[in-house]
């Protein structure tokens, strides 16, 4: 039963767009700083996902956030200067580029929390 709390927490905290928060950080302000606090964030989310309950509310946690994030930035193509900022990549295509590539770090966090679930056990 805790599993699946923790489980129903940990994809509630990825209800929130990390990209579209990344995108927009980018836009308004010019700065990276979006990106970085999104990587943190959902490595933290990962790590504590696989240390606490299981992998698959990391998945849908990721499914869920890259949806919401889609329909923020939906609702921002009607500024033509957000359409054409992330050239050559179109906001959307950019969208699923960051959201695929933030994997990457969230699958060395769940590693790095496997290591230290066993190390722990021994």
């Amino acid at each position: 039963m805790r599993k699946i709390v923790i489980g129903i927490l940990i994809v509630c905290l990825y209800c929130f767009p990390f990209v579209y928060f990344s995108m927009h950080q980018d836009f308004a302000n010019g700065s990276m700083l979006g990106y970085l606090i999104m990587i943190i964030a959902t490595s933290l989310l990962a790590f504590l996902s696989k240390l606490f309950s299981d992998s698959i509310f990391l998945m849908i946690g990721n499914i869920v956030s890259v949806i919401i994030s889609f329909y923020f930035i939906s609702e921002m193509t009607g500024n033509e200067r957000w359409g054409g900022y992330f050239k050559p990549l179109t906001p959307y295509q950019l969208l699923l580029f960051v959201s695929m590539l933030n994997l990457i770090p969230q699958f060395f966090a769940m590693k790095f929390a496997k290591k230290y679930k066993n190390r722990v056990k021994e």
